[in-house]
């Protein structure tokens, strides 16, 4: 529901700002043009822009050649996304990176890393190839976070109480003197100009994840103009990048596979991949058009993320782009997963003789603790990760057994539900307590069947049906009543629905 308010808001400015543009256009500016360097001082000065010739040339070819090896293992996908309740396949194809276990939510599709090698974790690879393209981007994940704190202790974006020393501008020069060197660079960052009593500057820049983006325009039937401005072929819409920490740094690595053959003409130049800015809802501010090279960087730091908006203007040629980011992690991650399940089933217990199982507590606010973690589990993590067909087996099965470890607690959810419902239907109970938690459950199994229709929908939309099959969604977990599932609950809840209504209506 939040969502959906956010997007109407967001319709709404869309349809006002264009009204007020009417016909016209609005003004943009290029290097080329004389007030680009002023416009970016005094309106863009949170976007940072590192020329590839500043970044050392080792890292360079191992960060390319990860690109490359990923695409010759088909392992950038194009994404099902769902945009004002219609399912949409993303004109760029991605795949995410970064720390185990960890996931990363835009436009209700929850994608989950690919884990880059890490210390204690038993990560299986489908290639050789592949473990060197992670522990590559790895790398470069961890150059982007000096870059980062440097570019935020440039301009002093942060508390002078944050600053501890400044290795890290020693760390810096002694990366660029060798990349190769630095294998343990991750381990001892956790000092790097960070006081004890505050992190904040090193929680900014931390990323657990990047998310690769891949497009080859020319492969593209239809690429979306660009409405405001007239910049011509967009890769990626206006948008704020969404499910981040607040006031994290975003790094962003372009390699366009070019001929850099820049035209001096008005306006940008169609050929060459720009990032687009503006500030967000403005129509007074010029927008900025910078030109991506092979090999460029750019960071947005601090809120330029949610004062203004970007996107990617398509060139002609190829291009790969690795984008780090602080995925907000309060929500999106397997350990706090498990934590949910396991507070849930707090509330089974077993009989030790008997092994019958039963509820501890029938109290409300615990009814309805259970059931929003089970919806939780159910439509933010299993039916998020069959949505996507079995297109992480490309590059390793570790997700594999951690999510047939969440299927497990969710059949326990399932069986805790049944027990409720058993439960309810005996008049034991003190009439408040029950009408209350009769209520409040009937809320959440109303919420469970009607995201388990549009799932169901999603996964036979047109957009689903379209892809090649082993990246075709799986509607998972699904039963019918015929099926020896032994599952204690049909998928179809409606029976169920209008039994507890009745049932509320009887009582009052």
């Amino acid at each position: 529901e939040v969502r959906k308010k956010m997007e109407r808001k967001q319709e709404i400015s869309k349809k006002k700002l264009l009204e007020e543009i009417g016909e016209n256009k609005l003004p943009y500016l290029t290097p080329s043009d004389a007030d680009f360097h002023q416009l970016w001082k005094t309106k863009y000065s949170k976007l940072i822009f590192r020329k590839s010739d500043t970044v050392p040339e080792e890292l360079h070819q191992m960060v390319q050649e990860s690109f490359l090896t990923l695409r010759e293992h088909n392992c950038f996908f194009q994404d099902l996304v769902r945009i004002k309740s219609k399912d949409f396949l993303t004109p760029v194809s991605r795949i995410l990176i970064g720390d185990p276990g960890c996931t990363y939510k835009y436009l209700n599709t929850r994608l989950f890393t690919v884990p880059w090698p890490t210390e204690g974790y038993d990560i299986k690879y489908c290639s050789p190839q592949i473990h060197d393209a992670c522990k590559a981007l790895m790398k470069l994940n961890d150059y982007l976070h000096i870059e980062a704190v440097r570019a935020l202790q440039g301009q002093n974006l942060f508390d002078t109480k944050e600053i501890k020393d400044t290795t890290v501008i020693d760390r810096e020069q002694s990366f660029a003197t060798s990349v190769m060197e630095q294998e343990s660079v991750s381990k001892d960052q956790s000092s790097v100009c960070v006081a004890e009593d505050d992190r904040s500057l090193k929680n900014r820049t931390s990323y657990n994840l990047t998310l690769l983006n891949y497009m080859d325009p020319l492969q593209m039937l239809y690429l979306k103009q660009e409405p405001y401005f007239g910049m011509g072929n967009m890769a990626v819409s206006w948008h704020h990048d969404e499910n981040l920490v607040e006031r994290s740094t975003v790094a962003v690595y372009s390699y366009s596979c070019e001929g850099d053959n820049e035209q001096e003409l008005k306006g940008r130049d169609p050929a060459v991949w720009h990032v687009g800015l503006k500030v967000a809802w403005d129509i007074e501010t010029p927008g900025l058009a910078v030109p991506l090279h092979q090999g460029d960087i750019y960071l947005m730091l601090d809120d330029l993320n949610m004062t203004h908006q970007h996107c990617v203007l398509a060139g002609l040629s190829p291009r790969f782009s690795s984008t780090h980011r602080v995925a907000d992690s309060s929500r999106g991650t397997l350990e706090y997963i498990i934590g949910q399940c396991e507070l849930a089933l707090q509330n089974l217990q077993t009989d030790s003789e008997s092994m019958a199982v039963s509820l501890k507590s029938l109290e409300a606010a615990v009814v309805k603790q259970v059931e929003e973690i089970h919806n939780e589990v159910e439509f933010e993590w299993l039916r998020q990760f069959w949505f996507q067909g079995k297109r992480y087996l490309k590059c390793t099965d570790w997700w594999l057994k951690p999510i047939a470890k969440l299927e497990e607690f969710w059949k326990k959810l399932e069986i805790m539900t049944s027990l409720i419902l058993s439960e309810v239907r005996k008049e034991q109970q003190i009439e408040e307590q029950r009408n209350e938690t009769i209520s409040c459950f009937l809320l959440l199994l109303k919420e469970r069947q009607k995201l388990r229709k549009e799932w169901t929908a999603r996964c036979q939309s047109d957009a689903a049906e379209s892809l090649p099959e082993d990246q075709k969604p799986e509607c998972h977990p699904f039963w019918t009543d015929d099926d020896e599932s032994n599952m204690p609950l049909p998928y179809d809840l409606e029976e169920v629905i209008a039994y507890l209504q009745n049932l509320v209506q009887w009582i009052e």
